[in-house]
């Protein structure tokens, strides 16, 4: 029985077109609709179609070099004809490049080959091969490559939804910026807080993260094979090439690294990736505190009718969308984490190990991204219990221990803290304790009364104001 199920399960395998079902990543498996927007980016669909550009874009530079007399501006006709190849750029495209490497064995030198298949033959078309990937090691290309994915990730997808997050959890801040609710340091009953400033603290260590994320320098290099323009400049000694590779470089949006070996280092591609370790530590805290509040009664969730949240407990409404974003956000950091540690070390002028580390970075993002938009849902499913926030709070006499014994400091009187202490430590407390102890000091009777009118939901400090501000 299990040999005929295997027979079912491999026979052809290699032909077939995979199910999601199959995949061996619940990124394009279980998730996959979730992460649809990345796969122009980050596959290697994505990846081909950068160095299409790049290849592209280079060509198209050395042309308007005057000096380089030999290629000569280019025709109107030639310039679309480039254009095409990165403009229409297609999925049949990307296979055939697949199909040239299947007997190049060798991905970028596949790219360059496509390109002179495309050119044809023409009048133009000859010396335009000539100067295709002139003065290039594969990781010229790879590079720059690279780093317009990366740059792409940031703007164009992780950037909106990290900035849809925020936003939603500042609009609560600011909706419950004065409901009172008890803080719980250590778990044990604390100060007062208010919900909206819980959440605003969530919403400034965001924005901080979001702000490093997008501060992240985006480099690149473009200086042949161990970085010093070696074959440029037996070309074209008299040309300034620093200056021109520098200025292909910013063309494309990105910082030129001058001092790289063959390969770019990859220290900028460390500090994109620990910035979004510390922004998705954030959001771990920030998944795990709601859950507990959760948990305590602070929220419901809103109910999908036809939903099971166990399948043997009928009641249960599980926080599994913060669950979802916690495991998926620790999948994330390990893979960035590795990312960072590994991808600026390389032997010597270069080694291949970066080149499949590389390959995950898409992986990691898209970890991220299924997170986001688990987060989206779940803070979207919140319902204040106002009620059970309020039940807790009013108890609470004993946080008013603090307020009490701070204002006997203001006046002198002595042992303020530890007459509490003795007064509320371990024993129940009341509003009556409080009003009789507060009765017995010798302080301003003003201050008495002023002591005396407070309560556990008016000891909130300016959190209020500090919610509504953010």
């Amino acid at each position: 029985m299990i040999r005929a199920l295997r027979a079912q399960v491999y026979t052809g395998f290699p032909n077939m077109k995979v199910s999601p079902l199959r995949a061996l990543s619940p990124a394009d498996g279980r998730y996959a609709d979730k992460v649809n927007g990345l796969r122009e980016v980050f596959s290697e669909y994505g990846l081909i179609r950068y160095r299409i550009l790049v290849e592209v874009r280079w060509l198209q530079y050395l042309a308007d070099e005057s000096a380089i007399t030999e290629l000569g501006p280019l025709s109107p006709v030639m310039k679309d004809v480039l254009n095409n190849l990165v403009d229409r750029f297609s999925l049949d495209d990307a296979e055939r490049v697949k199909a040239i490497e299947a007997t190049t064995n060798h991905d970028v030198k596949a790219v360059e080959y496509f390109i002179r298949e495309k050119l044809g033959d023409g009048p133009e078309t000859q010396t335009l091969k000539d100067f295709l990937h002139f003065g290039c090691t594969s990781e010229d290309i790879n590079n720059l490559s690279y780093a317009l994915m990366l740059r792409s990730g940031r703007s164009d997808v992780l950037a909106p939804q990290m900035r849809e997050l925020r936003n939603k959890i500042t609009g609560m801040a600011r909706e419950y910026a004065g409901l009172p609710m008890l803080s719980r340091t250590h778990g044990q009953t604390a100060s007062p807080t208010t919900l909206g400033k819980e959440l605003a603290n969530v919403v400034a260590r965001l924005e901080r993260t979001e702000k490093q994320f997008a501060a992240v320098g985006i480099l690149g290099k473009f200086n042949g094979a161990v970085g010093n323009y070696n074959a440029h400049v037996i070309a074209y000694p008299d040309l300034d090439w620093p200056s021109i590779s520098h200025g292909f470089i910013e063309s494309l949006g990105l910082q030129p690294n001058p001092y790289t070996t063959q390969i770019e280092p990859h220290d900028w591609t460390a500090e994109y990736c620990h910035t979004l370790v510390r922004y998705n530590t954030v959001l771990i805290d920030f998944a795990r505190d709601i859950w507990g509040y959760i948990a305590l009664g602070y929220f419901t969730q809103k109910v999908a009718k036809d939903e099971v949240g166990s399948s043997t407990m009928p009641h249960k409404v599980n926080p599994i969308d913060f669950e979802n974003a916690e495991g998926n956000l620790g999948v994330a950091n390990s893979m960035l984490s590795h990312f960072a540690e590994k991808l600026p070390v390389s032997r010597w002028q270069r080694d291949l190990t970066d080149s499949t580390v590389q390959r995950n970075l898409g992986v990691a993002v898209g970890y991220i991204v299924i997170a986001l938009q688990s987060l989206l849902k779940g803070v979207g499913k919140l319902r204040v219990n106002e009620a059970a926030i309020h039940a807790d709070v009013s108890v609470a006499w004993e946080v008013l221990a603090e307020a009490v014994q701070t204002v006997m400091r203001r006046y002198g009187i002595e042992n303020p803290y530890e007459k509490l202490k003795a007064l509320t430590r371990g024993q129940a407390v009341t509003r009556d304790i409080l009003l009789e102890f507060v009765g017995t000091l010798d302080i301003p009777d003003g201050e008495k009364q002023r002591l005396r009118e407070l309560t556990p939901e008016g000891y909130i400090g300016i959190a209020d104001r500090q919610a509504r501000d953010i």
